[in-house]
């Protein structure tokens, strides 16, 4: 039986994350207190004392979730994974979790990818939206469709189960996009209240900053495979990782087909390390035949 670690990504934030283990750890004392340091602001306060608003920041959410879910993992390091994988922005934890990166080249890498992102909404007006009930390739086909015939940006972001896929563009082309797949059949196609089209495209200026900060950051080989979002497989090459990390901020976050991948690879046992339980549904959503618990 192989055991897999999964990291959530943005939106498993909430108020007062990560004050029980800095109450009750002086290793999480520590390392809030040196995150504190690097980043050059209390984010510790933020995640503590901030409101659900504050959290929501592009700049705030990315860093306190990777903290939060680095700091649990700590708790439970003496198991070692078969594998690793991560949502989106949980792909740098499963990093930190297979040695790949150091904490703090962790941390530098997700704060600059959040400010680079948060920079690249503000550019051009955008949005994503969840639909849930049609089967992927007809949500894909209709993106397509939209696309050629309006010239927005419309694109599948986030393949988070079967039957649940997150799209992503411009604010025009996902409306479109809504209208249209409601029309197809869809139970809901919903506007999400994000900052802009994640996982687009429309986050190439924020993919070049990101590029920069990861070719100079220094890559160990890792402890065990880590199930990429862009390629949904198992991958141990140090070089390939920095790639599919680039690519994975205008790519789709191919999570249904990571945990395919993860299941054939002889993966029977999901821990999810980290805020929420997100991603402990949608592993039963994807395969009911395997385990999978929530450790925050």
């Amino acid at each position: 039986m192989k055991h897999a670690f999964v990291f959530p990504g943005q939106g498993a934030q909430f108020p007062g994350m990560g004050k029980s283990h800095y109450d009750n750890s002086s290793f999480a004392k520590r390392i809030f207190e040196q995150a504190n340091e690097i980043l050059g602001f209390r984010i510790s306060d933020v995640m503590f004392n901030g409101s659900e608003e504050e959290l929501k920041q592009t700049r705030i959410t990315q860093p306190a979730i990777f903290l939060h879910s680095i700091i649990a993992f700590k708790g439970v390091e003496n198991i070692r994974p078969d594998a690793v994988a991560g949502h989106s922005l949980g792909e740098f934890s499963a990093l930190v979790a297979n040695g790949t990166l150091s904490l703090e080249s962790g941390l530098l890498l997700v704060s600059l990818r959040a400010e680079a992102m948060q920079k690249a909404c503000e550019l051009q007006p955008s949005t994503m939206a969840a639909v849930l009930g049609l089967p992927d390739d007809q949500v894909e086909e209709i993106c397509r469709l939209v696309q050629s015939e309006t010239g927005e940006v419309v694109v599948p972001a986030n393949y988070n189960c079967p039957g649940q896929l997150v799209i992503s563009g411009t604010v025009k082309g996902i409306q479109e996009a809504c209208d249209r797949l409601k029309a197809a059949g869809a139970k809901r196609a919903m506007v999400l209240p994000v900052g802009g089209a994640f996982h687009s495209p429309l986050m190439e200026p924020a993919r070049k900053e990101l590029q920069q900060a990861i070719e100079g950051t220094t890559f160990h080989t890792p402890s065990c495979p880590v199930y990429q979002n862009v390629v949904a497989k198992g991958v141990i090459n140090k070089d390939e990782i920095k790639e599919n990390l680039i690519d994975q901020l205008t790519g789709a976050v191919k999570w249904t087909q990571c945990v395919q991948a993860m299941v054939a690879d002889g993966v029977s046992k999901f821990t999810e390390i980290g805020p929420g339980k997100v991603l402990t549904g949608l592993i039963l959503k994807i395969d009911k035949e395997v385990s999978a618990e929530s450790i925050s």
